[in-house]
């Protein structure tokens, strides 16, 4: 009897050893897991704010660029800082202009647009406010309407002045068509903005080193291309020769308007203009309906 109370007694002693080592495993095991849940959270909490501080750097670069492009300045040749908000009102203001002369005269609305915003600085600069000169075309020598003295390459320089700036807008066009030194121009086609305005600062209408590409700029910044493409449509190949030819008929009639006829300059009288245009004094009398030989100066005489 005695033996089997000693048997059962070494039984559960036993037993219970076991339950604790068991226990004392599993504790291990649950700290174990424990400990990596840990990390594993650390590491997801660490790339979390990771990216959520990538998100708020792109959203403030974001922010930045959107209020850059919002406050964006153009320097016109006219030196005037002008915002892109004050630029689109121009060329709204403006296209239906630049697309009527680009039919009229073969002068891409893009490169009309760009000019006048960079030379008037947006209509806000000196000559465009005083005397509607949105150009900056000086008087030259065959000017003989109104005029404003200005500083531009030199001091007080002479400058067109208009009634209005839609008839600045005409001189322009008539301007370039009537110059020999702009007669390549017309050879580019009439959606090559980047030729003409390549050609423009070759020709020498502008001083400026980056005048070319100040224009490009203007015109692709604004898609002032959008006015040619309305003005050239989707013609046939036929029809876009015929604009072409009615253009060049204009340039010549123009031209020959131009050569046809002199403005009187201070100093000039009838027989020194007979001899600088080959005729005779009684010839320019009878042209001009003049009974004797006195000339008013810018007066316009027929040849």
């Amino acid at each position: 009897m005695s033996k089997k109370i000693l048997l059962m007694f070494c039984l559960l002693t036993l037993v219970s050893c076991g339950v604790k080592n068991n226990s004392k495993l599993t504790g291990k095991k649950i700290k174990s897991r424990e400990l990596v849940s840990k990390e594993k959270y650390r590491a997801q909490q660490q790339t979390a704010e990771e990216q959520r501080r990538m998100h708020d750097e792109a959203k403030k670069d974001k922010e930045k660029k959107a209020a850059a492009k919002s406050n964006e300045t153009l320097v016109a040749t006219s030196r005037i800082s002008v915002t892109a908000d004050m630029i689109q009102d121009y060329i709204l203001q403006y296209k239906d202009i630049a697309k009527d002369n680009m039919g009229q005269f073969g002068i891409p609305a893009s490169i009309t647009l760009a000019q006048g915003v960079l030379e008037s600085g947006s209509g806000q600069g000196t000559l465009s406010k005083n005397a509607n000169n949105h150009f900056g075309i000086k008087c030259h020598k065959e000017w003989d309407g109104p005029s404003v003295r200005h500083t531009d390459d030199a001091p007080d320089e002479c400058f067109r002045k208009y009634e209005a700036p839609e008839e600045s807008y005409r001189d322009h066009s008539q301007f370039l068509v009537s110059r020999s030194r702009y007669s390549d121009l017309f050879s580019l086609d009439q959606d090559d903005y980047e030729g003409w305005a390549h050609g423009l600062k070759k020709a020498g209408y502008a001083t400026d080193p980056k005048y070319a590409s100040k224009l490009i700029s203007l015109i692709e910044r604004y898609s002032l291309d959008q006015y040619d493409r309305e003005v050239l449509g989707d013609k046939p190949a036929k029809v876009k020769k015929e604009i072409k030819k009615e253009v060049e008929n204009k340039k010549t009639e123009t031209r020959v308007a131009s050569s046809k006829t002199h403005t009187v300059q201070k100093g000039d009288t009838l027989y020194s203009i007979s001899k600088k245009y080959n005729t005779t004094v009684a010839k320019l009398q009878k042209t001009n309906n003049l009974n004797g030989t006195n000339l008013s100066i810018g007066q316009r005489l027929k040849l």
